[in-house]
């Protein structure tokens, strides 16, 4: 579980934030950033002491600041079964690329046996072209000779 995908469940939800110096701020969790940087409202702000409170209606935290965060059990789980959610997508859609690519070799396989299976055919070529595709046997060269001269 990502620690920035638990942020954005957590949106709208309670939660404590201690800072590195020790202070603590609980409130509702408003936005954050990839950086971390949180917007938090109605906020209590506890010293490091713990003798001295604020009220605050919002603050903005800085991310680099942030030692640790405590976030309701409820937000976790919920993060939990979005990403079971997204496991069971994913290993669906692989299935189904598995399957259309075995569908598709085996189509692309029938097709090649059907357009080159005739290694004698004629070539493919303007009108007059007479020219006719012979296997290795060396009869091949001759006919090519043969039609060279017929078109001098």
């Amino acid at each position: 579980m990502l620690p920035l995908s638990l942020l954005k469940t957590a949106q709208s939800h309670p939660m404590l934030v201690e800072l590195k110096n020790g202070e603590t701020y609980n409130g509702h969790l408003v936005s954050c950033d990839s950086w971390m940087n949180i917007n938090l409202r109605d906020v209590i702000c506890t010293s490091k002491d713990g003798d001295r409170f604020w009220r605050m209606p919002e603050c903005y935290i800085r991310g680099s600041t942030i030692k640790y965060l405590r976030i309701p059990d409820e937000v976790i789980d919920m993060v939990k079964e979005d990403a079971q959610a997204k496991s069971r997508n994913r290993t669906e859609l692989n299935k189904n690329r598995v399957a259309n690519s075995a569908q598709n070799q085996r189509a692309a396989r029938s097709g090649n046996r059907n357009n080159f299976g005739n290694r004698s055919g004629q070539l493919s070529g303007g009108p007059g072209n007479n020219t006719q595709r012979v296997g290795v046997s060396g009869q091949g060269n001759r006919l090519l000779a043969q039609n060279n001269k017929n078109r001098k």
